[in-house]
């Protein structure tokens, strides 16, 4: 994967298919500490310790259609050679989170990629979901929550293209204030 918005799309995913109907993201970007970290937390069917133990196995997947899962194993990989580290807690029944944390400025990094884009694509992709955002620069910070718009809309799909212009638009405009490196 060439940009961290599609791990964080993969986990995401892994989200999903364990029936979360609650995903937080956070990305901070701490600029003085030289540190970037992604945590994704869910409320799915959560797994099991020996499967957490496991998950950072290219070769050990819960998925039916294929043996591999390379999504995780790639992310810590991609960490660890960046000076930083992958976490992952689960708990059968309560859900899951993934925290992994870059070295800002190494030059191995690969680029966090279209954020706003990313958030979009969820929030409309999976319209079940409640899908909270932050994402914070230094002491600068961009939050969504979409049940609060879902609520404002009372009944108004989110696919529609008034609204989907509307929820770009509030992505757009409140990351590049952030000014991410």
């Amino acid at each position: 994967m060439r940009e961290l918005t599609l791990h964080i799309l993969d986990i995401a995913n892994n989200s999903i298919s364990a029936g979360a109907d609650r995903i937080n993201i956070s990305i901070v970007e701490n600029q003085s500490d030289d540190t970037l970290t992604i945590e994704i937390q869910d409320n799915g069917k959560g797994m099991s310790p020996e499967m957490v133990a496991q998950v950072t196995d290219p070769f050990v997947t819960s998925r039916t259609e294929r043996k591999v899962g390379l999504g995780i194993p790639l992310l810590k990989y991609a960490a660890e050679s960046c000076n930083g580290w992958f976490k992952i807690s689960s708990e059968l029944g309560k859900g899951t989170q993934v925290a992994v944390q870059f070295q800002l400025s190494h030059i191995d990094r690969m680029p966090l990629g279209d954020i706003a884009d990313t958030f979009l694509t969820l929030v409309l992709g999976t319209l079940n979901v409640n899908w909270i955002f932050s994402v914070k620069h230094d002491d600068k910070e961009f939050y969504f929550d979409d049940s609060e718009l879902k609520r404002e809309l009372e009944g108004i799909e989110l696919t529609e293209p008034e609204v989907i212009r509307f929820i770009r638009s509030i992505f757009e405009e409140g990351i590049e204030e952030l000014q991410l490196t």
